[in-house]
């Protein structure tokens, strides 16, 4: 094991985020990029398997088949309760795969689709009734009618203007009990990591006594791309996304 990763591992030991053996059973969480599905992806190998894009699909690349995962969009809170159809591959920086209509149920923005992944452990009562909800539900979303609806714009004034408040997206890099635990995980990335722009790393203390070391903030997905993939390879192997620290 070279110095580097010495150095990391022992700090990463004192993280809020690690995992005990007692922890290792806890259903996954994880906060990113829902990848939206198209069938361009496909045929150009970008994903490995096909996905039905007139129906509620989702895939999960460390899931199980099977596993009932809920997707919430963290915006607007509005959520869905969905069985992991499939096992894919998609890129890393993404958190899970989903087909258009789960976006538009979620009412999630194309440019910005950040959601909560969280699995569900449930007895079999509940699994069953839930698939039964998905089923029915996928048979309205499938069979409702399409109808053509005229909007009137009433409004005489038009010299109203909206306020628009842009996004702005962090890395959150790891949770610490420690602040100096933090700050010398700073140094290390700033050391290490020559491309990376140091000014974007920074300290935040917050609740529970905890100290985040996070990364941004970025105004677009593309700018924080580059990032994401530099601090996976540098070790870290699950970085969740926040929006508006």
């Amino acid at each position: 094991m070279s110095y580097r990763l010495i150095i990391l591992f022992l700090i990463l030991t004192s993280c809020a985020q690690n995992y005990t053996n007692s922890e290792k059973n806890k259903p996954f969480v994880s906060k990113g990029f829902a990848y939206i599905y198209n069938d361009e992806d496909f045929e150009n190998k970008v994903i490995k398997k096909k996905l039905d894009n007139s129906s509620f699909q989702i895939a999960h690349n460390k899931l199980r088949m099977g596993s009932l995962i809920k997707i919430i969009n963290i915006k607007t809170n509005d959520s869905i309760i969905l069985k992991n159809n499939k096992k894919i591959e998609y890129p890393e920086f993404y958190k899970i795969l989903i087909t258009k209509p789960v976006a538009d149920k979620l009412n999630l923005e194309i440019s910005s689709p950040i959601v909560e992944v969280i699995e569900l452990k449930k007895n079999k009562s509940f699994v069953a009734k839930k698939t039964k909800i998905f089923k029915e539900e996928e048979r309205i979303h499938n069979n409702a009618p399409v109808e053509t609806v005229t909007i009137d714009n009433i409004s005489t004034n038009n010299n109203i203007k909206k306020k628009i408040t842009k996004d702005k997206f962090y890395i959150i890099i790891a949770e610490f009990y420690s602040k100096n635990s933090a700050v010398l995980l700073k140094k290390r990335i700033t050391q290490e990591l020559t491309n990376f722009k140091s000014k974007k790393l920074y300290v935040k203390s917050g609740k529970s006594n905890k100290t985040t070391l996070l990364s941004g903030p970025y105004s677009s997905i593309n700018l924080m791309k580059n990032d994401y993939i530099q601090l996976k390879k540098f070790g870290f192997e699950e970085l969740d996304i926040s929006i508006n620290e």
